[in-house]
């Protein structure tokens, strides 16, 4: 079965202003910049273009639960977990998740993905969309992943069953 993923209101509004930022400093650099310095510029637009590709094809689009595994579906790869690993599934509530800080990874543009590390949880994966409807993955060997599928009580039960 699969499960979608929505923006919540805060990454839709980060990535349109990082958008509308990088588009901004793209056009002012082939049009502001003499042609003197463009090397500069082509470096500043290539980096921008680079991180904004990957950001892009790395956010997760989806969940798919099928054949003893959850796939974690991105643009560039996928990510395959088998379901036996799971010893625990449950609905992530606000107050657990408030505190986490960004290791390594977004936090905003096409959703939060990366490491996360919180002091109620410890450090996880995050592959989300949103801030609120968070399910927290525990693994046998206490890894812990937190997706945010827009329908996290079916998307459990499913898993446990």
């Amino acid at each position: 079965m699969e499960f979608k993923t929505s923006l919540d209101k805060l990454a839709k509004l980060v990535t349109i202003f990082i958008t509308i930022l990088f588009a901004s400093i793209i056009i002012g650099q082939l049009v502001l910049i003499p042609d003197s310095v463009q090397s500069a510029s082509f470096f500043t637009i290539l980096v921008l273009v680079l991180g904004y590709i990957i950001v892009f094809l790395h956010r997760p689009v989806s969940y798919i639960v099928a054949d003893g595994l959850l796939v974690i579906h991105r643009p560039l790869r996928d990510i395959k977990l088998n379901l036996k690993d799971f010893k625990n599934v449950e609905l992530l509530d606000k107050e657990r998740l408030n505190g986490s800080i960004r290791t390594f990874g977004v936090g905003g543009l096409f959703g939060y993905w990366g490491r996360f590390a919180n002091s109620k949880i410890g450090v996880m994966p995050w592959y989300a969309t949103r801030r609120d409807n968070a399910v927290l993955i525990t693994t046998f060997n206490n890894k812990k992943i937190v997706l945010t599928p827009d329908e996290p009580e079916l998307f459990i039960s499913i898993i446990n069953s």
